[in-house]
């Protein structure tokens, strides 16, 4: 007979997020939430400046009235990219930290569990990588939404679907291979999926996204843990 997928209730999620949130605000990972807040910030800093050097470029024109409208352009384009790319900017900074931040947790919560085995540093980077293209891919896909009144929901919706399976799995890839880490997350979908929608949210709120990368890290870590003992 199969075995029967553990069921993550939402006692174990708020228990998850609670510790994920405690993790957070520790000693220990403030040295990793300083660097990715500092990555991040880096990051759309130097898109700032370059969106403001393309639109400046683009002002040099005798109309005032172009003039305007292309300052406003230039402000309503690096809102529009400060909201769909940090979803992606956090799956690929989940690459650079998830370990460190994972390790962490393992040390703080589950110190008698076998440790998970760090992934190769080139393999983090391109997973990572190819879900933060997947991520910003599918947000531009479904940018039309957006002037619906749908779209905030339809993004919440997918992004707490990518969100979800990116951590989810490779936090299990620390103990497993990755066949089994992708057929555990199906094996457990809607629970991971239903999961994934507190970091989806803290994802469309100013300054709380800057912690998304490291919260999600040992939120999933968290959640795989209960996946885990439950299975065995």
């Amino acid at each position: 007979m199969q075995k029967q997928a553990p069921d993550i209730t939402s006692c174990a999620m708020f228990s998850a997020a609670t510790k994920a949130l405690s993790d957070l605000l520790s000693p220990a990972f403030r040295s990793v939430l300083f660097k990715a807040i500092g990555l991040t910030l880096a990051l759309f800093i130097t898109l700032f400046v370059a969106l403001q050097g393309i639109f400046w470029f683009l002002a040099l024109v005798p109309w005032p009235w172009l003039e305007t409208l292309l300052a406003i352009g230039a402000g309503l384009g690096l809102l529009v990219a400060f909201f769909f790319l940090m979803a992606p900017v956090t799956a690929i900074f989940a690459g650079l930290f998830l370990d460190s931040v994972a390790d962490k947790v393992e040390e703080r919560h589950y110190p008698r569990d076998q440790r998970g085995t760090p992934l190769p540093t080139g393999k983090a980077i391109k997973v990572a990588l190819q879900f933060g293209l997947l991520v910003l891919t599918v947000n531009i896909l479904a940018l039309p939404m957006v002037f619906t009144g749908f779209g905030a929901v339809v993004l919440l919706i997918i992004n707490a679907y990518l969100i979800s399976r990116e951590y989810f799995e490779m936090v299990a890839m620390r103990f497993m291979a990755v066949d089994e880490a992708k057929q555990l997350r199906k094996d457990n979908g809607v629970q991971v999926f239903f999961a994934g929608f507190l970091p989806a949210l803290m994802a469309i709120v100013p300054i709380l996204n800057l912690t998304v990368p490291l919260f999600s890290t040992s939120y999933f870590t968290h959640i795989f843990k209960q996946v885990q003992r439950a299975t065995r």
